[in-house]
């Protein structure tokens, strides 16, 4: 047997043992993403997508940033309103993904919001397994891929999600480490539902509506928010972060950190890589928009 032949047999041992301690490891206890991660130098098989599945980053475009439109909301309550809101319904229709700037949430709201979130992945093991639940009913909650208890295939992600309206019915459920957590999330959590609030009051303008049009037509607005941390992977070309979906709520308003990751998948069935920018914010329709004005216009719900 030739050298090169016991040097792949050796590869392909070390990366069966590897990948049966670590998947040991998540069968015998609540083990989050990240500290399997930590360990690994090959995917384990739990998060390896089928062929025929798996990611090919030559079919993203990444110009994405510029295809994606960007609506500046400076003049959104000033003289220069039609304007803006005839710019978010053409986003609407046009894509269901927009990027929107001066959107009014101060900069150290998101800072402190996007520290507190690092922080909290930081901690150890055993501070932020407090908050672990696989039950999707749960709402505050930290487990990893999406469902657990349903999945097949498990995405490359650990998420902390919370309920966030009204405050005074969940603050109490969230981490209560790092210290500054509660404060720095329900602010960020008030000043993103009042952005929220104005964008479905400018996208019914858009439809010639009331403005509080679609507000009514939803009627009961929940707030969840998920804290998603995605981390490093020794094999990327094997797994998603999380598989192509559409959102099932009405709106979406993501805060990127600086890393890329985020892809909408185009009219022309090429996905578009949206590029983080900073200070902006990334919104995408969800399914509940498009239902309620389905009638009325071609707003979409589309796949990231």
């Amino acid at each position: 047997m030739s050298s090169s032949s016991l040097a792949v047999i050796s590869l392909l041992l070390k990366k069966l043992i590897a990948n049966y301690i670590l998947q040991n490891m998540t069968q015998t206890a609540a083990v989050l993403l990240a500290d399997v991660a930590c360990h690994a130098k090959y995917v384990p098989s739990r998060y390896i997508r089928p062929p025929s599945s798996r990611p090919n980053i030559a079919d993203v475009d990444a110009s994405g940033s510029a295809i994606i439109p960007l609506v500046d909301l400076r003049d959104l309550s000033g003289p220069g309103r039609a304007a803006v809101v005839q710019a978010i319904g053409s986003a609407c229709r046009g894509h269901g993904f927009f990027q929107v700037a001066n959107h009014g949430i101060p900069d150290d709201v998101i800072t402190s919001m996007l520290r507190v979130a690092r922080e909290f992945f930081r901690q150890p093991e055993s501070e932020r397994l407090k908050m672990y639940s696989d039950d999707p009913s749960r709402t505050t909650r930290l487990s990893t891929s999406f469902n657990t208890r349903t999945e097949e295939v498990a995405s490359w992600r650990d998420f902390l999600r919370l309920h966030c309206f009204p405050l005074e019915d969940y603050v109490h459920e969230w981490p209560a480490n790092p210290p500054a957590f509660r404060e720095a999330v329900a602010e960020y959590a008030m000043n993103a539902r009042r952005l929220a609030l104005s964008l479905l009051g400018a996208i019914s303008e858009s439809l010639g509506l009331e403005t509080d049009w679609l507000a009514a037509a939803l009627g009961k607005q929940a707030q969840h928010m998920a804290v998603n941390y995605y981390p490093p992977c020794p094999e990327p070309e094997l797994t998603y972060g999380l598989p192509g979906h559409k959102d099932p709520n009405a709106i979406t308003l993501l805060l990127q950190d600086g890393v890329s990751g985020l892809q909408v998948l185009g009219q022309n069935g090429r996905w578009i890589a949206v590029d983080p920018v900073p200070g902006n914010l990334v919104i995408n329709i969800g399914d509940q928009i498009q239902a309620r004005t389905s009638i009325s216009s071609c707003i979409i719900s589309m796949n990231h």
